[in-house]
């Protein structure tokens, strides 16, 4: 079973109470948005693969421990995990982005695919799927689904909030893969948005409403 990762550092609580102010600028939400997840994602590739190298320093030849190569894909589902690209970027330059487009309809809550366009060596690569918000599960279910079909296996999933429905039925559909929470919310309302959350996610980082 993969894990649950809710983190407790006190810049990444900040920040992620700023976010959730209403009075928040779509500005100040983007650079907070930024901020959390390179914090975030300083964790979350703690375990990523070293190898012994040779390098010369101006003093000497010495062995130092460098990444095992940077096989690494951030997958935002769009339209929000965008907010969380810049962020990974800063601390992994090199990586890979590929997107998964995605949207909720609005009656059945179900997520509904529009857009996929991976990395064509997805299935060597550490895949990062990162997405604000975690309600239902529905969208990264489904999103971690269509990396799973086309080759993807080593799969972390990234969110800044995640409602317990949604941490259990992402758990259930995909037991390998380990979830990385900013803050973990009360619960879902009528109408599957998660409380007290932020609002909605792409409407503050784009000002679209």
């Amino acid at each position: 079973m993969g894990k649950v990762y809710v983190f407790d550092h006190p810049l990444i609580q900040h920040k992620t109470a700023l976010m959730r102010k209403k009075d928040t600028s779509v500005k100040d939400f983007r650079e907070l948005a930024k901020e959390v997840a390179m914090l975030m994602g300083f964790e979350a590739t703690r375990n990523l693969p070293l190898e012994t190298v040779e390098i010369e320093t101006p003093m000497c030849k010495a062995n130092m421990q460098m990444l095992k190569g940077e096989d690494i894909a951030i997958i935002p589902i769009l339209r929000a995990g965008l907010g969380f690209v810049d962020g990974m970027l800063a601390l992994v330059p090199n990586a890979k982005v590929g997107h998964i487009g995605l949207y909720r309809d609005p009656a059945t809550h179900k997520p509904v695919e529009y857009y996929c366009k991976l990395p064509i060596d997805i299935e060597k690569r550490q895949i990062f799927v990162v997405d604000p918000m975690l309600a239902t599960g529905g969208s990264a279910i489904a999103a971690i689904e269509f990396i799973k079909q086309r080759g993807g296996e080593n799969i972390t999933f990234m969110c800044f909030i995640a409602a317990p429905e949604g941490i259990e039925a992402l758990q259930e559909a995909h037991p390998d893969v380990n979830i990385f929470i900013a803050a973990k919310d009360e619960r879902l309302n009528e109408n599957a948005y998660i409380l007290p959350g932020l609002g909605d996610a792409g409407d503050r980082l784009y000002g679209t409403k």
